[in-house]
């Protein structure tokens, strides 16, 4: 199987007040970089074998290809794959960055994380993956559990402005449903939040692509470039910080100020 390793680096900081209950999340944070040749529609799909970019595919599972050679002959890639559990909270903690050609030969026009325009792209489901719909060659990201992918796909989310379009702020995917994430924020700079699905155990984060952004997935062999992106897993927890520990913390420095004026007053 021909697969290309991504680095993915991980910081974990472990949040105040950790001690007083064993619910606390932990929050990790995660840099992710996505080629143009990681074929979303691939994710999990650790027994497919990808053949030379030069060949046709031969295999149950089938991207479509250019029939000549293209300029740059790139063989599709398996997105790549971060740990995550159901429930949890992930957003962008700054807009993604780089740009993508989606186009045969060098040099041709780069696409933004948030991809081409607001609609364009219609994509069909591929093997328990479901189809796509909205922007044109976005940075996507699909939740999986630890099977791989197979069988009926879930049904396609729509991200066109009939739909749900790409300014929303929170959005909860079924397993294997494809969502956008663009830069990983609306126009106004508000994060969009994802969150984990039951029986979740990974976000593999990828592009969506075909001829022309329509039907059947493929067209990868095409694209130079990447993308880059800095997530938060339950960075920013929903659970306030307990009024009695803010009193606890003003009290310790009431007593601290009392302490420094009385040795101020003795001297």
């Amino acid at each position: 199987m021909m697969c290309k390793m991504k680095m993915i680096q991980t910081s974990t900081f472990a949040l105040p007040f950790v001690f007083l209950s064993a619910n606390l999340a932990i929050a990790d944070v995660v840099t992710v970089t996505i080629d143009g040749s990681d074929a979303i529609f691939l994710a999990g799909r650790t027994d497919v074998v990808i053949p030379p970019a030069s060949d046709p595919w031969n295999t149950g599972t089938f991207l479509v290809r250019h029939v000549a050679p293209t300029p740059e002959e790139i063989q599709e890639t398996l997105p790549p794959v971060i740990a995550v559990s159901a429930g949890d909270v992930i957003r962008a903690l700054d807009p993604a960055v780089g740009g993508i050609s989606f186009f045969n030969g060098f040099g041709g026009t780069i696409f933004g994380p948030g991809g081409n325009g607001l609609s364009g792209s219609n994509l069909t489901a591929l093997d328990g993956i479901s189809g796509y719909l909205g922007p044109q060659g976005p940075l996507a990201g699909v939740f999986l559990d630890d099977s791989i992918p197979n069988g009926s796909a879930p049904a396609t989310l729509d991200f066109t402005i009939g739909g749900l379009g790409t300014e929303f702020m929170s959005l909860s995917p079924m397993l294997g449903q494809v969502f956008y994430i663009g830069d990983g924020k609306t126009t106004l700079g508000d994060f969009h939040t994802f969150i984990a699905p039951a029986n979740a155990t990974r976000l593999a984060l990828g592009i969506p692509d075909g001829f022309g952004f329509v039907g059947a997935p493929g067209a990868y062999d095409d694209n130079d470039g990447r993308y880059q992106i800095r997530l938060g897993i339950n960075e920013i927890p929903d659970i306030p910080v307990p009024a009695a520990i803010w009193l606890f913390g003003s009290g310790l420095l009431g007593l601290v100020g009392f302490g420094r004026a009385s040795a101020k007053r003795m001297a």
